[in-house]
């Protein structure tokens, strides 16, 4: 039995044994140079990523803007609608209120809409408008 020359020479020194090393080392070496691509890959992907991060701070801007907006939009629609018909029947704030709350209701439902967490009225998830109860 070969016995170890050195530190981590385990007496593999055979020529059978340097061939296969040689493979095993050529394996490693596809392995390495294939990681080292798909590492490649993913940093630009990570790069483009942080460049698009950079302008959604823009769009989320935009997208509060625009949620905001449109509440905004309902209670005043509501408040004008109840302050016209308070002074037109005379029934002073009584209008006022409960077009306000109604306002206040389009209002959440229309954040709602736009933020995707509520379809539209009689459309289902499928895209189809309903017809009723589903039937099986």
């Amino acid at each position: 039995m070969a016995k170890p020359s050195g530190p981590g020479d385990t007496g593999n020194d055979r020529p059978e044994n340097r061939a296969e090393n040689d493979i095993r080392d050529d394996e490693l070496e596809r392995r390495r140079q294939q990681l080292e691509a798909t590492l490649a890959t993913r940093r630009q992907a990570e790069r483009e990523g942080e460049k698009s991060t950079g302008s959604s701070g823009v769009t989320g801007y935009g997208q509060a803007l625009k949620l905001s907006s449109e509440f905004i939009a309902g209670i005043a629609v509501g408040v004008g609608l109840g302050w016209i018909i308070d002074r037109m029947a005379g029934t002073s704030p009584w209008g006022l209120i409960v077009f306000l709350l109604l306002g206040f209701g389009a209002g959440v439902l229309n954040v709602l809409r736009s933020a995707g967490m509520v379809t539209e009225a009689g459309v289902r998830s499928s895209g189809k408008p309903s017809d009723g109860p589903e039937k099986k």
